[in-house]
């Protein structure tokens, strides 16, 4: 059953938002639709999905708001476990379970009086992009998907960046122990070295990622889904548009390239300089400014 609250409030001279509930499973998912003020016709829609452990008033609602202001009503949510959604166990980054909860939400978009539900699609950044490509090939409410600085790894390229095969190994093993899912580390820290997202950029800082809405934890239990997880088998089923935003300086160029070889899609591409980085993406002006540009053409075209 779908739950919507109907007050609205303007965030900008042509955004207004609505605050809305929805069903994934046994979990309810709270999330925002932002929406073109005064808008006369149904409206093209998409949904955005931010980085690992991030909730929707971070990089997904910024570009959801940028999508608004371009015309397409756009909605930003927390995924079961995190932020204002219910759901348990608690803070996983399950890439099954985001997906399974991207696939709903375009159910739930497409229903809504005020969307055309023959132009519905996604954009996924960093993490989720490879949650997003997968439902996106998956699922027939979706019709195209944008990614921008987007993180697509499988197992090989995990062990890599998580310092090879016996580091990844134990991982895993410490995500499958019985308490695993009741141990919940930080997320990210300027000065603890124990966190899973040590001196990171944008999550650390209080003017940026780090606001008071962010759960800035990590389930024990993410690992194993996460280390395990393949976002370049959907290349392999993805026939419809997709858009890559990104640089030389994203955190895996060599996930994005492997990808685009990959896929037989439809594809388009936007990178930009060297001097973008992935944090810059998720809200440095000009950065967020060019990636919304292009996805708003692509999703409009």
């Amino acid at each position: 059953m779908t739950r919507i609250t109907l007050q609205k409030t303007k965030t900008n001279a042509t955004v207004e938002t609505r605050s809305v509930s929805f069903d994934s499973g046994t979990a309810t998912l709270k999330g925002v639709l932002y929406l073109p003020k005064a808008a006369k016709s149904l409206l093209p829609a998409a949904i955005v999905t931010g980085a690992w452990t991030t909730v929707k008033e971070q990089m997904a609602g910024t570009y959801a708001r940028e999508l608004a202001a371009r015309g397409i009503a756009a909605l930003a949510f927390d995924f079961t476990g995190w932020g204002e959604s219910t759901g348990a166990p608690r803070y996983v980054e399950d890439p099954a379970v985001k997906t399974a909860d991207i696939r709903a939400a375009a159910q739930f978009l497409a229903n809504l009086p005020e969307i055309d539900a023959t132009q519905v699609s996604g954009l996924g950044i960093c993490a989720s992009s490879g949650y997003m490509a997968a439902a996106v090939a998956d699922d027939a409410a979706l019709q195209k998907v944008a990614l921008v600085a987007p993180w697509l790894h499988d197992p090989a390229l995990a062990e890599v960046i998580y310092g090879g095969a016996e580091t990844a190994a134990k991982l895993i093993a410490a995500s499958e122990a019985e308490d695993a899912a009741d141990t919940v580390l930080l997320g990210a820290s300027a000065t603890d070295a124990t966190a899973v997202m040590f001196q990171a950029p944008y999550y650390t800082e209080e003017d940026r990622g780090l606001i008071a809405a962010y759960d800035n934890k990590f389930s024990l239990a993410s690992w194993k889904p996460w280390l395990t997880y393949d976002a370049q088998v959907s290349a392999d089923r993805l026939s419809k548009p997709m858009l890559m935003v990104g640089s030389p300086s994203i955190a895996l160029p060599a996930g994005a390239e492997a990808y685009e070889n990959r896929t037989k899609a439809p594809l388009e591409k936007l990178w930009l300089g060297e001097d973008v980085t992935q944090f810059d993406f998720y809200d440095r002006k000009d950065a967020v400014t060019a990636a919304a540009d292009a996805v708003a053409d692509f999703l409009k075209a």
